[in-house]
């Protein structure tokens, strides 16, 4: 036996495949492929299939029926059905986008909204950059600490930060007056609209920063510590490293959560309605409130649902920056 005939394997011919009569073999392959494709491209939509239905009858039914009544003239005999509703075009949007009071709550919205997120955002980011640095019991207690401070009811809330900002009893208001040459004894947090709407914005940070917290150490925990090393050894200090390798990396995350807060600091309602007793003050008028009283206030629903639908209308600018930021994760991924 030669060398040749130890080391090469002799490879049987291909066995061909008998087709059916009367049909190719070629297209009866490219017909299964082609149900193959159409069975996995179908495949997601099939199990998108039952959110993609919630989310048309949850959402689409009220935006359709929000659309329709701002539209109209509907008001309360058109509710009990003594009148019939009337279309009146873009009417109701022109007397609203004329009306100075309406601008004066868009602007007050995003004032609000701007501040809240701005102060989540810092306080979440240093709050999660300080839970890297401490032991881990210590971490398990803040975690522990945020999470049931996240899990508390808006009404217990409310009613501590009202307790709290107390005029008489509150411990606020005992704490400032202790130091020197400051007296808050008496003073009512609510007489004004900027001073009442500070203490609702901290109530509202202090409900969303243990969400923020928690997402931002979970993005910090994926930071390589090999990089932030390299960045000291070549003499960068912690805000250094902080700015060129920390950030860069966990941006994305900064940006879905700041995108997230606009979201939801803009559509703030229940601690200004709770905290007012459900009868705000003008000064203390959001965009959602205010849209609230319209209707159900002064019964003009057609008004209501005009300012309920600009008011998605400028919310759809933010959720635009999140879906970009989304998709562009997912083409880095």
């Amino acid at each position: 036996m030669s060398a040749a005939d130890t080391t090469t394997t002799k490879v049987p011919p291909p066995r061909r495949h008998s087709s059916p009569p009367g049909r190719r073999p070629g297209r009866a392959g490219a017909t299964r492929r082609s149900r193959i494709r159409l069975g996995r491209a179908a495949t997601p939509w099939l199990l998108l299939a039952p959110c993609i239905l919630v989310l048309v009858l949850v959402l689409g039914y009220p935006l359709i029926k929000l659309g329709t009544l701002s539209f109209q003239d509907y008001k309360k005999p058109q509710l009990w059905g003594f009148k019939p509703a009337t279309w009146v075009g873009f009417d109701n949007y022109r007397a609203i986008l004329g009306d100075h009071e309406f601008w004066s709550v868009v602007i007050r919205t995003v004032l609000f909204a701007g501040s809240a997120v701005i102060l989540t955002m810092v306080i979440g980011m240093l709050v999660a950059l300080l839970l890297q640095r401490v032991s881990g019991w210590v971490r398990t207690l803040v975690n522990i600490a945020l999470v049931a401070s996240w899990a508390m009811p808006v009404v217990v809330a409310v009613t501590v930060f009202k307790w709290m900002f107390d005029s008489d009893y509150g411990v606020v208001n005992w704490t400032l007056s202790r130091l020197p040459g400051v007296d808050y004894t008496g003073h009512n947090w609510f007489a004004s609209g900027p001073e009442g709407l500070s203490v609702i914005m901290l109530q509202v940070v202090w409900g969303a920063i243990p969400f923020v917290v928690i997402t931002l150490s979970a993005g910090l925990t994926q930071v390589p510590k090999e990089l932030e090393e390299a960045a000291r050894l070549d003499g960068a200090d912690a805000f250094g490293v902080f700015r060129y390798v920390t950030f860069p990396i966990i941006k994305p995350l900064v940006v879905m959560m700041t995108t997230l807060s606009v979201i939801w600091d803009m559509g703030v309602f229940a601690q200004v309605w709770l905290m007012r007793g459900g009868h705000p003050e003008p000064e203390f008028q959001l965009l959602t409130t205010y849209s609230y009283e319209k209707a159900f206030g002064v019964n003009d629903y057609a008004t209501g649902s005009a300012i309920a639908l600009l008011t998605v209308l400028l919310l759809l600018g933010v959720v635009a920056v999140y879906m970009r930021q989304m998709l562009k994760i997912g083409e880095v991924e």
